[in-house]
């Protein structure tokens, strides 16, 4: 079992910068997969960005070169740093791990086996 929480969201001006945290317990964390996700109103959870336990990153294209990804096996959290922020950017955002070894589908929902409750994303223009 794997409890993850996510913090860090809020609202933001369009150029602004937030940084999410996902705190993890329950399972050896650092053997674990780590993907962010979002959900705007109305839209599927979509996927944003991935770190590997061994340190991959993956990102969406709209992301890329304004998100970066990262983890802190130490303190079994994985974080997203969110640069140069867009309104587009506006959704409730999910962090999920998965324990596999390959991870050979980062970008897919049905990877991952837990998920946290989100934290909310605003991004005014």
């Amino acid at each position: 079992q794997v409890q993850l929480v996510e913090s860090g969201g809020g609202l933001v001006q369009a150029g602004g910068s937030l940084r999410l945290s996902c705190a993890a317990s329950g399972r050896t964390f650092s053997r674990n997969n780590v993907g962010w996700f979002r959900q705007a109103p109305g839209k599927e959870r979509d996927f944003v960005a991935a770190i590997s336990w061994s340190g991959s990153t993956y990102y969406t294209d709209s992301v890329k070169g304004r998100f970066t990804i990262s983890r802190d096996n130490a303190k079994n959290t994985v974080y997203l740093q969110m640069n140069s922020l867009k309104p587009e950017d506006t959704a409730v955002y999910y962090c999920a791990t998965d324990g596999s070894t390959l991870f050979s589908r980062p970008t897919v929902r049905g990877t991952y086996d837990y998920w946290g409750q989100g934290t909310q994303v605003t991004v005014s223009s």
